[in-house]
């Protein structure tokens, strides 16, 4: 175990965190001497609940976490709207520009709309939908750590963990949003630089680590995690070396064999360059970095329609891209063009099948190594 107050207060060996979707990534991350966290924002209460105890059937007693999303300004997120009103929202124009870019694939857009919106659509990042979600977190004794992926956890959230003695962590895309973090007691503050996978900010982990480790200074001493374009144990270690408690990695996980990542979409990763993502809003209305495909670029075109806020742009792009991880299963060209999946620049340095379990051994033998070249620089003078 390295000699850090963050492993020893989550006991784990290296303080190498795995967001993840799947839960075999999480239980084998864990396992291996990580840290899995299971990103939950798609469950329901009942849902997560068969996730976790799986989790806890496979995971040999080792702690995990729970990430969730409650934007800060979730549309109309201060009370549940109709299912009616969430549809009367969505401009006509929009759902045709989807079926353009279908068709132009040669996907027949028939019975695309017919999935209704539900009146619960988007409780879970509310506090009427998001407190039975943390309350099934909370009920199993090795959910050591809740995250907020998207702004300032909500009073709730913070409230609820601290009952429980989980600690609560959040993301941070720049100095700003770390600040607003720590005034309100969160205990692990994850620093994702623009070269992360999902939402991600506009300033790269090497410039926005430092600024917001000098930042936070004032609050005392805050874990804070470094994310965006890591991959490699080395990485983690210059992050390190700057001040990071650790490391949050969520697309090195997406080309091994336990994760969930569609096989069109995985061999796509593999053979893909650093330059072959692109931040887009394409998929939930907010700034997402993912696999660059004909979906991007048809919406980065200029006669592409602005992208609708979250969660409006969801609601017409999970369709379509449901519809086209499906056909290019079945080796629809057209589809396999469109197809793509969040996942960030460090996708260039994933170039190897391997496992979960894997990916934590090769992170602390690269991290022993590249501490090693620092202690030898530091001997030599």
């Amino acid at each position: 175990m390295l000699k850090s107050k963050l492993c020893e207060q989550l006991g784990i060996e290296f303080p190498l965190f795995a967001f993840s979707h799947c839960r075999d990534v999480v239980a084998e991350v864990s396992k291996a001497g990580g840290f899995g966290c299971l990103g939950a924002t798609g469950h329901t209460p009942e849902s997560l609940e068969i996730e976790l105890k799986w989790i806890d059937q496979h995971i040999d007693n080792k702690p995990y976490g729970v990430d969730i999303l409650i934007p800060s300004d979730f549309h109309n997120k201060e009370e549940s709207v109709s299912a009616k009103e969430i549809e009367a929202a969505i401009p006509p124009e929009h759902r045709a520009y989807v079926e353009s870019i279908l068709e132009k694939h040669n996907i027949d857009t028939t019975e695309l709309w017919d999935s209704k919106v539900g009146d619960n659509h988007g409780d879970n990042m509310r506090e009427v939908g998001a407190t039975p979600i943390l309350d099934v977190a909370l009920s199993h004794a090795n959910c050591r750590l809740l995250v907020n992926a998207l702004g300032v956890p909500p009073d709730f959230m913070l409230d609820k963990a601290k009952a429980a003695g989980v600690l609560v962590g959040a993301l941070a895309g720049a100095k700003e949003h770390a600040i607003n973090h720590a005034k309100v007691g969160v205990d692990i503050i994850i620093v994702s630089g623009m070269e992360a996978g999902g939402h991600c900010g506009e300033v790269s982990t090497m410039v926005v680590l430092p600024e917001v480790l000098r930042a936070l200074e004032p609050y005392g001493n805050i874990p804070v995690l470094a994310a965006g374009g890591i991959a490699t144990g080395r990485q983690m270690a210059a992050a390190m070396t700057m001040g990071a408690a650790g490391a949050w990695c969520g697309s090195v996980w997406l080309t091994t064999a336990e994760a969930e990542t569609l096989p069109v979409v995985k061999q796509k990763m593999l053979n893909a360059t650093s330059k072959q993502t692109v931040r887009s809003r394409s998929r939930t209305g907010k700034p997402t970095r993912q696999l660059r495909s004909a979906w991007t670029d048809a919406w980065s075109q200029d006669k592409a329609p602005q992208p609708l806020p979250m969660p409006l742009q969801g609601l017409i792009a999970e369709p379509a891209l449901g519809r086209i991880s499906k056909l290019s299963e079945r080796g629809h060209e057209g589809a396999r063009e469109l197809a793509t999946y969040w996942v960030g620049q460090a996708v260039g340095l994933m170039n190897e099948p391997t496992t979960s379990k894997q990916v934590v051994y090769d992170f602390m033998e690269d991290f022993g190594l590249a501490i090693e070249r620092v202690a030898e620089l530091m001997e030599k003078n």
